[in-house]
């Protein structure tokens, strides 16, 4: 075994890969090797840390630096200045973004001071492509004591009294589920896991397989024991490559030491996993649109029941739980039922992986406890709103989701408060709108994605959501009317009602959530005919005030369609004819000149 005085954890997720031209790890594996520093110092290429705005990352250990935004070429003051010299680079210590002040060691980033990293606790820690390190952070001890201790039935007994709820979206009792699928009657049965993550901005699966995929697979395979299934899917998209092949690196290290294939551990147990590549259409992560994608089918929707608990893949009794669902499964075992179900609220146990995305000075990946306050993610996980700007809104649950307003800023993240103000936890996704935001604008954004993404096979999804798409557009251009607000409302309502899948039913929910919270929003542009944001472009204009403008001409210059005109040190003036609306002179003007009317 070879001994290393110090490890460095290079960030290998796609964000911060992307974001180097050239790949630091490679550039630190020359620099060390130069240096005769590469038998003395481990290069560990890890998964994401969750600060994405801030990588690449590197951390060295075992002080636990933590250098942010590094570049190729920034490699050899650290392997000079840090790993010879032993003095920190100053220069590329992370910074908190509202404080700015430096924070050198990895732990005591305020970015993790509200989280409680159960699933994800091994991303950013451990080589994903590595099974002994993996085993090494307590991995597959919960399938070992499992297959050693427990019964099938006292592993459902576990889940129940740990009240997981469903991940993906719905928030069913897992426990539950799988007491159906394991009481269920058929001479085969299957495991299904839903990787089919497709939600705008939504990267918590795919970041989870790529960064720890031995965990899910451990889920499977103790869910596989629960119901009694011999078989395993993992179904994900074919455009999340780095995932795939990790999965199948990991797949193939646990058949090699026996903890997937016949009789695991000498236990009598078997269970085979395989990977099932999707072709990207949203409506897959529908159960029943799934199972039809797998067996070959187009994949849509059918009428249930039957439940594919029952009567799933090929007909056979069939358990479908999403990623980070099976990912809680191993920490259920390890802690135990009661420890886990310590964290979190009365109904919603456990913690969330939320990706954090918008107006935000942190955005990334987090795991949060369940009862964690929108305001407590947005200002203490976060960092706070960009430019300090006006918090406006909360979207939560993805495209299916909705909009919380500031006063519910307070509002415990769990299923049933979401629910109770019109939003839901969905998959995951989290994202944080500024002042500058246009609500009616908003809902349009993601009830086009559903539009474009319904499957077509129910007319309430098909055409209501697009009478309803057609009505946004109508108000967004200045041409609505009084009654179109209650046209939107009953419409929603109606299409929530009678949708066939989830997809359907939940889409309304961007409209209906800004339309019960920002009401005042859709008056202004039916009744005003004006976008208070300034976002849509048909309902607003800029003007120049004559007595804050200088004559600087900042604005003159980035103008795209030269609308701005104007003798030097006097003031300027928009030709309203050629202005093309692209905010540039907006964001220009160092005096604050132009106003939106």
């Amino acid at each position: 075994m070879n001994y290393y005085s110090r490890h460095l954890l290079v960030c290998g997720g796609e964000r911060c890969t992307s974001a180097s031209e050239d790949s630091v790890k490679a550039t630190f594996m020359k620099e060390l090797k130069k240096n005769n520093l590469d038998k003395e110092i481990k290069i560990m290429e890890t998964e994401c840390h969750g600060l994405c705005d801030s990588g690449p990352i590197v951390v060295v250990y075992p002080e636990g630096i933590l250098y942010s935004k590094v570049k190729s070429e920034d490699v050899k003051e650290v392997v000079k200045e840090h790993l010879i010299n032993g003095r920190k680079v100053s220069r590329l210590i992370y910074r908190e973004p509202y404080s700015l002040d430096k924070v050198p060691e990895y732990q005591e980033l305020d970015f993790y001071n509200k989280q409680v990293r159960n699933v994800l606790g091994n991303c950013g820690i451990i080589n994903p492509d590595s099974l002994e390190e993996y085993v090494a952070s307590g991995g597959y001890k919960a399938l070992e004591k499992v297959l050693a201790d427990m019964n099938p039935e006292e592993v459902i007994k576990e889940i129940k009294d740990s009240s997981l709820r469903g991940r993906g979206g719905g928030g069913f009792p897992t426990g539950l589920k799988w007491s159906f699928c394991a009481e269920a009657t058929g001479d085969k049965k299957y495991i299904i896991c839903n990787a089919d993550e497709g939600d705008p901005g939504a990267f918590m699966d795919r970041s989870l397989l790529e960064g720890d995929p031995h965990k899910v697979i451990e889920g499977m395979i103790i869910a596989g024991y629960a119901i009694g299934a011999s078989e395993g899917y993992i179904y994900i998209r074919a455009e999340y490559p780095l995932a795939i092949e990790r999965l199948e690196q990991a797949i193939a290290q646990a058949e090699e030491l026996g903890l997937l294939g016949d009789n695991i551990a000498s236990s009598g147990f078997s269970f085979k996993l395989q990977i099932k590549e999707g072709a990207g259409a949203f409506v897959c992560g529908e159960e029943t649109a799934l199972i039809a994608s797998i067996e070959g089918q187009r994949g849509v929707p059918r009428f249930r029941p039957p439940f594919p608990a029952t009567k799933g893949l090929f007909g056979k009794p069939t358990t479908i739980n999403n990623v980070e669902t099976f990912a809680n499964v191993p920490v259920i075992i390890n802690q135990g039922a009661d420890k886990y179900a310590g964290t979190g609220t009365e109904k919603s146990k456990g913690t969330k992986v939320f990706a954090l995305t918008g107006k935000l000075n942190n955005t990334g990946l987090v795991e949060v406890p369940m009862g964690i306050t929108v305001r407590e993610i947005v200002y203490e996980v976060g960092g706070g709103i960009l430019d300090d700007k006006k918090f406006k809104a909360a979207q939560i649950g993805g495209p299916s989701g909705g909009c919380l307003p500031e006063r519910l800023i307070d509002l415990p993240v769990d299923y049933d408060s979401l629910t109770s103000e019109g939003a839901i936890m969905g998959s995951g996704g989290l994202v944080v709108m500024d002042e500058t935001s246009c609500m009616v604008d908003v809902a349009k954004y993601f009830l086009t994605f559903t539009c474009n993404e319904s499957c077509g096979k129910c007319t309430p999804c098909r055409e209501g959501n697009m009478r309803l798409l057609e009505l946004l557009e109508k108000v967004c251009e200045g041409k609505g009317e009084e009654e179109d607000i209650k046209r939107l409302e009953s419409l929603g309502e109606k299409i929530k009602a009678s949708a066939l899948c989830g997809l359907g039913q939940t889409a309304p929910n961007p409209v209906l959530s800004t339309i019960k919270h920002f009401r005042d929003e859709y008056e202004t542009h039916v009744v005003d005919k004006k976008c208070p944001a300034g976002v849509c472009e048909e309902l607003f204009y800029y003007l120049i005030d004559s007595e804050a403008c200088v004559g600087c001409r900042a604005c003159v210059k980035v103008c795209p369609s030269e609308a701005i005109v104007g003798e030097k040190r006097q003031p300027h003036y928009i030709d309203m004819e050629k202005c093309v609306k692209c905010g540039a002179c907006i964001d220009e003007c160092p005096f604050n000149a132009i106003i939106i009317e």
